[in-house]
């Protein structure tokens, strides 16, 4: 396959030096097990080659390796100091009200201590209310039933990322 077409971001991502690669796959995925499965089938001659090797390896995920890629991101509300992607992705709180955002650091924290680890949805896009609905109706599901939930949701910020990151321009 030619360079031409080949997206330019996606280009540059497969002709990048392993550790740089690696570095670039851990800023989308905190989950070394991810990373890595996607550093293994590179070169992608596609964005969607790249998004169908980061389903599969979502799939493939132990509950170990969900709970690192879940401690890469921080809880709804609370992107981290200087995290220009989780407040880009988390835009729709910005704008709650107090109220609003101290029922979802309360949701946030019964969340956390039901199931062991931060409430994670695929925000972009989603308003505050949204998100603390969603929060509100996950809470009550089984450990099992939210793992599987939390692995979508994961897989669908990856592709964002992985998006962001294969759509660069130079």
């Amino acid at each position: 396959m030619t360079s031409t077409s080949t997206p330019p971001g996606l280009a540059r991502f497969n002709a990048l030096e392993e550790r740089a690669a690696y570095a670039a796959l851990h800023e989308a995925c905190a989950s070394t097990a991810w990373v890595r499965r996607l550093l293994a089938t590179r070169p992608y001659a596609t964005a969607e080659d790249l998004y169908a090797a980061s389903d599969a390896a979502m799939a493939e995920l132990s509950t170990a390796d969900l709970r690192e890629a879940m401690a890469g991101h921080p809880p709804i509300g609370r992107p981290k100091e200087g995290d220009g992607t989780s407040a880009r992705e988390q835009r729709g709180m910005a704008g709650a009200s107090e109220q609003l955002k101290a029922e979802m650091l309360e949701l946030n924290l019964a969340y956390q201590d039901r199931f062991g680890h931060v409430f994670l949805i695929c925000a972009t896009g989603r308003s505050a209310e949204e998100m603390r609905d969603a929060l509100k109706e996950r809470i009550g599901n089984a450990p099992e039933q939210e793992r599987e939930i939390v692995r979508t949701e994961l897989g669908k910020i990856n592709r964002i990322r992985l998006a962001r990151l294969v759509e660069e321009e130079a």
